[in-house]
């Protein structure tokens, strides 16, 4: 017997003709996002952008790809800082560098990077442990604003503390001062960290494998997908990954309920790095 028909909400219904929309005209799939977390999001850019309802932004997205573009900072709300969570950078540092060293070069994928906290804390620890030098760091984003603040590499100096304190407690082995000149208001970053970073444009929900990695980070972005979307960026780094290569996740984030739960053991657990089975 089947049980009563539940009906959809009109927020919700324009929710998905939204997301539909956008894939349509312009082949950013957010489909598979999770609902919760996009409807927030959403109703939160009415308000800015001065919208009486979703079809009334749609109808502006649709016309006006300023507008999207608006919109698309409100969908990929950037929040980031150096050496987030410094146990993992810790368990990074002391787990996975040793075996990456091994290694004659070394290609590194930082899938949803952001605006560069994270791209910049990596290529400091690669640094650190004499690595850099052979290293590749792929840093990766849907979001063009995003991707042009993680090339510049400048930060408010007022989140430098903070920053400082993360770095600290990573297992920083000199002073964090000597990788950023402070200027006005704003820290620059030392723009050799850069000379081993390729930023570009990738999605983890239509984007395919771009190159063979040793390394793959992707934190604190997994957390906005539904269980399909997941999988299918679980695929891709498994795909990406090298014979036993290595997987970060974020600290809420897990590979458990995955389709590719059986090809990764758990290297930190608690620190959610796993490593590609043979």
């Amino acid at each position: 017997m089947l049980g009563p028909k539940v009906e959809a909400s009109s927020t919700d219904i324009e929710l998905r003709l939204l997301m539909e929309a956008i894939y349509l005209k312009y082949s950013y799939d957010f489909r598979d996002y999770s609902r919760a977390s996009q409807k927030r999001r959403v109703l939160h850019a009415l308000a800015q952008l001065d919208c009486p309802t979703i079809s009334a932004l749609q109808s502006r997205v649709l016309h006006d790809p300023g507008v999207f573009m608006q919109l698309l900072q409100y969908l990929t709300v950037p929040v980031s800082e150096m050496f987030r969570d410094p146990a993992f950078f810790l368990a990074l540092r002391q787990h996975v560098a040793p075996h990456l060293q091994t290694y004659p070069s070394i290609k590194v994928w930082v899938a949803g990077c952001s605006t560069g906290e994270e791209v910049y804390s990596l290529a400091i620890l690669l640094r650190e442990e004499g690595l850099l030098e052979r290293s590749l760091i792929y840093a990766t984003d849907i979001n063009p604003v995003s991707l042009d603040k993680a090339r510049q590499g400048i930060y408010p100096l007022g989140s430098i503390s903070g920053h400082t304190v993360n770095y600290q407690k990573a297992g920083g082995k000199r002073a964090f001062s000597d990788y950023y000149t402070a200027a006005y208001d704003a820290a620059v970053f030392d723009k050799t960290l850069r000379d081993s970073v390729t930023f570009a444009d990738h999605s983890l929900a239509t984007d395919s494998v771009f190159s063979e990695t040793q390394l793959v980070l992707c934190r604190n972005v997994l957390i906005y997908f539904n269980k399909k979307l997941q999988d299918r960026a679980f695929g891709l780094f498994h795909e990406s990954l090298s014979h036993r290569g290595f997987m970060a996740l974020g600290s809420k984030e897990s590979i458990e309920f995955s389709s590719y739960a059986h090809q990764f053991e758990p290297l930190v657990r608690a620190e959610r790095i796993f490593r590609k089975l043979p």
